[in-house]
């Protein structure tokens, strides 16, 4: 084993088009990856051992034999669990021995007090995990490793929270701008309790779509933070009911969904910044109506507040969830951003210093020990 100590970066993410009904296998979204970083050390140990130092949990270690204990006594850790536990099998199956390491993560995603801005953290900690393991085991880096990083994560992190489409694994994997549908998640269920895990990760999954897109280059992505934190289970919970109790409807919104986000598509791919504008508006209109057939809460005073100002200079919505966090904008030209994020803050809403991540999960640092 090598006697460096490895960093990985990995990127938050930014939901722009397509909440709610991305969590149907097929239907299309826009992810975006963020320069909000988690990073993960990793280096090898006389034994396992975790460190959280923004979570006051440090040096926490066991021994194969008795590592439940640790898990059942920290339930922040369980998306940690999850990728570990996965890993370990799949290096089983590639008859590796498993060795002992010392990780330690941090985080760029939260704000300093640990408030949550909604760029998710959970997601790209299983990504960092995955990833900063396939480096300190020296697995190939081929064209297709960052899509077997993804399907690793997606697996385990489906396998911890139930549902979610993955897009936010996406972004921490690829990183950039991406066209995304997720894969069929029952599909995924019934093949890992009958194949392999190598297997798996080197099959097709029904309805799964990740490609890179490139925005017009007149568009400016605005982003702003409503300062209150989502809690977005019973969000989804509601609208997922939606399936059963208005099962047209539901159909009917994701038809304007998937109507709202080709067209947002195509104006990227014809450079068209006006298109694009007028494409998020009609994802926005989309997510209102089923908003106000759930009564899930998508759309807070603050997100109506920010939008409204972003009416003015180009478009905007909620992204991801909703019900808090973060709500972003599209306008044309630097001037117009830079106006919109001052009337912002005129509202007491906070614009981010956001960018683009070219790069997914990737090796930032190699030291070597002395």
């Amino acid at each position: 084993m090598s006697d460096s100590r490895l960093q990985i970066k990995v990127p938050g993410k930014l939901l722009i088009a397509g909440e709610y009904a991305v969590t149907e296998p097929g239907q299309p979204s826009i992810v975006v990856a963020v320069d909000r970083y988690i990073t993960a050390a990793i280096e090898s140990s006389d034994k396992n051992e975790i460190n959280l130092p923004q979570w006051e949990m440090e040096k926490l270690s066991w021994e194969e034999a008795d590592h439940q204990f640790l898990w059942n006594s920290h339930p922040k850790l369980a998306f940690i669990r999850a990728a570990i536990t996965i890993w370990h099998q799949f290096l089983q199956e590639q008859k590796r021995m498993p060795i002992p390491f010392r990780l330690t993560i941090t985080s760029e995603l939260d704000d300093p007090s640990g408030r949550k801005y909604g760029l998710g953290s959970s997601a790209a900690v299983v990504v960092a995990v995955i990833t900063a393991f396939w480096h300190f085991y020296r697995f190939d880096l081929d064209r297709s490793f960052k899509r077997r990083i993804f399907k690793l994560a997606a697996i385990a992190h489906y396998q911890t929270q139930g549902n979610g489409s993955c897009a936010d694994i996406a972004a921490a994997a690829f990183g950039h701008w991406l066209s995304y549908s997720t894969f069929d998640s029952d599909w995924l269920m019934g093949k890992i309790r009958s194949i392999p895990i190598t297997k798996l990760i080197d099959e097709t999954w029904p309805g799964l779509f990740i490609q890179e897109v490139s925005p017009p280059t007149s568009l400016q992505l605005c982003v702003g933070w409503t300062g209150r934190t989502a809690a977005t289970g019973p969000m989804v919970q509601k609208v997922h009911q939606l399936k059963d109790t208005h099962p047209i409807f539901y159909q009917d919104f994701l038809q304007q969904s998937r109507d709202a986000v080709t067209r947002l598509l195509k104006s990227f791919e014809a450079n068209d910044g006006k298109g694009a504008i007028a494409a998020l508006r009609e994802n926005r209109e989309a997510l209102m109506r089923l908003d106000e057939q759930a009564a899930a809460g998508i759309e807070t005073k603050e997100i109506k507040a920010l939008i409204e100002v972003a009416e003015k200079y180009g478009s905007g919505k909620s992204s991801g969830a909703g019900g808090g966090d973060c709500g972003i904008a599209f306008v044309e030209g630097e001037q117009a951003a830079r106006e919109l994020r001052k009337k912002w803050q005129e509202k007491q809403l906070l614009p981010l210093s956001l960018q683009v991540s070219p790069e997914g999960a990737h090796l930032f640092l190699q030291d070597r020990k002395v």
